[in-house]
């Protein structure tokens, strides 16, 4: 049983030494996250050394845009990969096929609406974030080309969600591989016009992740129907493409939840994104370019509340509650271990590592160093949260996580920064994030002190897949076109 176990990929969390389970558990996450984090962060070195500080700032506008764009279906993504999972579990691939096929055809269109009416309301929409004069062409460039992407990334997402689902990891990380290479060859290709490609400035770094989009989302589907793999639609399976209507609903209620949290992690960091705008170029830039760090910094808490959600599960299924309190230590121990490691290194090399953004002599670097001094503590406690949240979930628990986060983004960090502004400045902006994490942790304390999530019942406990694409989905959305996915 354990070998056949090992050969499925299924891994005990149930038994063995908590902390170091977990640590060797959260490791390829961890990988994975790095993988899709640098993709963006190269294409940001590109964009910063070549086209300056117009140019980060219009890329760190219109990312968070995206970001908002995805979470619209993230969480209904999730929901059918949880839904993929069960059937596959009960060996019933035509139900799987059936989720699969009506997820595609429903957010497939989705996404095509969503790129016409993006494409025309580009503009619009960078008003409303007050996006700087001196950005605001460069950043339609980018936004509107961006949008043409998003068929194919929907598309891409769905998939490798649903491969995951069907227990096959293998698949997406290869092809997440190939979109990434494509992105980083042709980004500076298309920005500078090199050989044969023409030169188009911004728009070319929009292009580039348009093409390994595309290509990578095509090649993907290819492969699925050369190797005959489990979710591949043939002859009359291609009905399912048509949504049915029993199954968008189920998708939807389970989704709900999540879509919804992510929705309020997006609308805040916009929110967030419009105030930095009204300061000016300067801090856009800077605030743009220290995101892309912060990606880095939140990484391990990501991994690691991945990890103790996955472990949580499987003890809470196998009635281990003995075990629970001690996976939560040590998850919250490794967070304040890992993630302030990276925050003080962060602070003692903060300088080079801006540098590959900008160049030496941006005088945004003295600010994004400013600013993470400020702000960049802030994401141990963030690890913490994302911990408690973690063990909660693995027991069926979401609607407490999704208020705490209401609560901590809205009334307390964007409250804050309205009636602060006048006293303290535009330092208000940055005290604003230790304050909501503050406030995020205590409130997840006193809900996981509290009983009522230990009685949530849940009648599948989710899996490891799962568990990282929740924590995921919580992260603040710093630099990134998408979830981490």
């Amino acid at each position: 049983m354990a070998e056949a176990e090992k050969k499925s990929g299924i891994h005990d969390l149930t038994q063995g030494p908590i902390t170091r389970t977990l640590l060797l558990f959260a490791l390829p996450t961890l990988g994975s996250n790095i993988l899709q984090t640098l993709n963006g962060s190269i294409n940001a070195i590109w964009v910063g050394r070549f086209l300056g500080e117009d140019a980060i700032a219009a890329t760190a506008n219109a990312n968070i845009i995206m970001f908002l764009m995805f979470a619209l279906v993230f969480g209904f993504g999730m929901a059918a990969t949880i839904m993929v999972g069960q059937a596959f579990g009960r060996r019933d691939v035509d139900a799987a096929r059936r989720t699969m096929g009506s997820a595609l055809g429903m957010f497939i269109l989705f996404a095509v609406l969503i790129a016409v009416v993006g494409w025309i309301f580009s503009p619009q929409i960078l008003d409303l974030l007050a996006t700087p004069r001196e950005a605001e062409v460069m950043a339609l460039d980018y936004l509107r080309t961006i949008f043409l992407v998003m068929p194919a990334s929907f598309l891409s997402v769905l998939l490798m969600m649903g491969l995951r689902g069907a227990g096959d990891s293998m698949t997406p990380l290869w092809f997440m591989v190939l979109s990434v290479v494509l992105d980083v060859i042709l980004n500076p290709l298309l920005i500078l016009g090199v050989g044969p490609f023409p030169e188009l400035g911004i728009a070319g770094s929009a292009l580039a992740t348009v093409i390994a989009g595309y290509v990578s989302a095509i090649a993907m589907v290819v492969y699925i129907y050369a190797r005959d793999l489990s979710l591949r639609l043939r002859g009359p399976e291609l009905a399912y493409l048509k949504p049915d209507p029993a199954l968008i609903r189920m998708i939807v209620a389970k989704g709900f939840p999540m879509g919804l949290q992510m929705i309020v992690i997006s609308t805040a960091g916009l929110a967030m994104a419009g105030l930095v705008n009204r300061e000016g170029l300067l801090y856009a830039a800077a605030f743009g370019v220290i995101q892309q760090l912060w990606n880095y910094v939140q990484m391990p808490a990501m991994a690691i509340g991945a990890a103790v959600s996955a472990m949580a599960a499987q003890n809470i299924g196998a009635g281990r509650w003995d075990r629970i309190a001690q996976i939560t230590r040590s998850g919250i121990l490794a967070n304040v271990a890992m993630t302030g490691a990276l925050v003080v290194l962060l602070v003692f090399f903060d300088r080079p590592a801006l540098a590959l953004f900008l160049g030496g002599q941006s005088p945004a670097i003295e600010l994004a160093a400013h600013i993470h001094l400020i702000a960049g503590w802030s994401f141990i406690l963030f690890g913490a949260t994302l911990v408690l949240f973690g063990v909660m979930r693995a027991n069926g628990a979401v609607v407490g996580p999704l208020v705490t986060l209401i609560v901590a983004l809205y009334p307390i960090r964007l409250g804050f920064i309205l009636a602060g502004r006048e006293h303290l400045g535009v330092d208000t902006l940055w005290l604003s994030f230790p304050l909501g994490s503050f406030f995020t942790l205590l409130l997840a304390a006193l809900f996981y002190r509290s009983s009522g999530w230990r009685r949530a019942k849940l009648m599948v406990p989710p899996g490891a897949e799962e568990c990282r694409e929740s924590i995921n989905a919580e992260s603040e959305p710093t630099g990134r076109l998408t979830p981490t996915a």
